[in-house]
């Protein structure tokens, strides 16, 4: 462990880096953010930041934010929420009090490069006690649609609890597990919410949207229905309950840098019932309001928990 590493682990609960090679940049710049130790104080700004949520696009990301500003009683009727990445069109970031909520771009990739450069400001930023929570849709496998799904463990393709990535030209494999507890914290929060199903179960992630997941309406596509129902149900026998494309590089990186994590995705369809949306408008809105209540919930209870203990 490098001296970085034993800084931040023996604060316990603070974001671990892994990187030596940091102690000799005189800036670190955070390219796709916009964002850097030498031109921002990012303790000043991102110090106080308690919980971040995730999501696939600048929009959403935006909207929950003017969402949780609301349950907070911290909106402001002015503000226009800017966004803090507005020097570049990578990604978007938005923050309300100790809430950040950051978008990551659709698949595997695209949510990796953005953790990494969220793990060091966090670093930077001297945050502590953070959670990080991933909100998104997915497909379901004999779930009716709009049911939350909590992820348990994060799986490949065939159905393996791992991440793998190659370095340097060697495989190596990172743990895909998830905190268990918050978890079943979120599965509680839902049941005193009672306004929607939530799970808790598999999540598999793929490298692809459509024959990566087995869909039947993608440009190639070399299998049978039949071939697709079959693979669909060893799926759901391995405990699968739904599927996306960012949950095992969020899994395993969280878990390496030390941060408290979950998934919460909100399923828009039953894939065993077919590949494409069938839904209106109006319906699929709701469905994708889901995880937003649902993580709102949780964060607003656990603020209002820290606020009656540290008035103990």
């Amino acid at each position: 462990m490098d001296s970085k590493d034993k800084r931040n682990a023996s604060c316990g609960s603070s974001a671990i880096v892994h990187n030596p090679h940091l102690d000799a940049l005189k800036d670190d710049i955070l390219y796709h953010f916009s964002l850097g130790t030498g031109t921002h104080d990012l303790r000043a700004i991102f110090g106080d930041v308690k919980f971040v949520c995730v999501g696939g696009s600048p929009w959403r990301m935006k909207s929950f934010i003017e969402y949780i500003a609301a349950e907070l009683g911290m909106e402001d009727p002015k503000s226009e929420y800017p966004n803090i990445c507005a020097g570049t069109d990578r990604y978007a970031m938005y923050k309300v009090g100790p809430v950040l909520s950051v978008s990551h771009g659709m698949g595997i990739p695209s949510i990796a490069i953005m953790l990494h450069e969220l793990i060091k400001l966090l670093y930077h930023a001297n945050c502590t006690d953070v959670t990080v929570i991933r909100i998104g849709t997915s497909g379901g496998i004999e779930l009716e649609p709009g049911t939350v799904v909590v992820t348990k463990q994060s799986v490949d393709a065939t159905f393996q609890p791992k991440f793998e990535q190659v370095i340097l030209g060697k495989t190596v494999v990172r743990s895909t597990d998830l905190d268990q507890s918050l978890a079943e914290e979120l599965l509680q929060c839902s049941k005193e919410l009672n306004q929607f199903q939530t799970v808790v179960g598999n999540t598999m992630c793929t490298l692809d949207f459509y024959e990566g997941q087995a869909r039947l309406d993608g440009a190639f596509c070399s299998y049978t229905e039949k071939d697709k129902q079959d693979y669909l149900r060893k799926a759901s026998e391995a405990g699968v309950c739904n599927i996306e494309m960012e949950s095992s590089v969020f899994a395993a990186m969280c878990k390496l840098s030390g941060l408290r994590a979950a998934v919460v995705c909100v399923t828009l369809l039953d894939r065993l019932k077919g590949d494409q949306l069938s839904s209106c408008h109006e319906v699929l809105q709701n469905y994708q309001q889901r995880p937003q209540i649902l993580v709102g919930y949780y964060i607003k209870r656990q603020l209002k928990t820290k606020a009656g203990v540290s008035q103990v």
